[in-house]
């Protein structure tokens, strides 16, 4: 898969991007957990959902957050990681300006990053979110959530437990013409060592549902 540098808001960005090459191809972004956890772009199930997307026929990119392997910057608490992922999706937008959909999809610090990028882009039709760190980070943002998506999650997650997401996701199915499908998986913990064939599956399985 081909290596991409483009422009971020404080220097380059390092990504990896599948091009579809048809002219209304769907789009899709795929953000990594904590920077400062040794979460990158190359994180297995960051891998396993970009490889997913691009066999469905999806143009679909993971990309470095500043700070991260050749991406430039430093760390900066979710807000530059924000614009960082609005530039990634400016860049795929630019080589794919007929796509029929948008989607985003983002593990733990990339799904907060994910559903904040949601308010930002009117575009995207839909998310999916595994690990959703809904202890840690106020999602409040979400109101109201503008796209409907799937919340995946590990019903073993020590690091954030599922009654955490379990209220996200009511909260946000409470709102008018939002629908979040909840997906607990048996025996998961947050890193899903086991599970990762399950957690593609259900992605996908959300996606033929969207009939996207």
């Amino acid at each position: 898969m081909p290596e991409v540098i483009f422009n971020g808001p404080e220097g380059r960005l390092d990504g990896r991007y599948h091009h579809n090459g048809a002219d209304d191809s769907p789009i899709a972004l795929i953000l990594h957990p904590h920077p400062q956890q040794g979460g990158t772009m190359n994180n297995k199930l960051c891998f396993n959902l970009f490889n997913m997307f691009k066999d469905r026929g999806y143009s679909v990119m993971r990309f470095n957050f500043r700070g991260v392997g050749r991406s430039q910057g430093v760390y900066d608490h979710g807000i530059g990681e924000l614009s960082d992922a609005a530039s990634a999706l400016d860049w795929m937008q630019t080589y794919n300006t007929n796509s029929r959909s948008t989607w985003v999809a983002g593990y733990s610090f990339g799904a907060w990053i994910g559903m904040q990028l949601l308010m930002r882009r009117p575009e995207i039709d839909g998310f999916i979110s595994v690990a959703a760190p809904a202890s840690d980070y106020d999602f409040t943002f979400l109101a109201p959530c503008p796209s409907s998506g799937i919340l995946i999650h590990g019903t073993r997650d020590e690091n954030i437990p599922v009654n955490s997401v379990t209220k996200l996701g009511d909260k946000l199915n409470s709102q008018k013409g939002i629908e979040v499908n909840m997906c607990l998986i048996e025996g998961a913990d947050h890193y899903f060592a086991k599970q990762q064939e399950e957690v593609v599956r259900q992605a996908s399985a959300y996606l033929d549902k969207r009939g996207a």
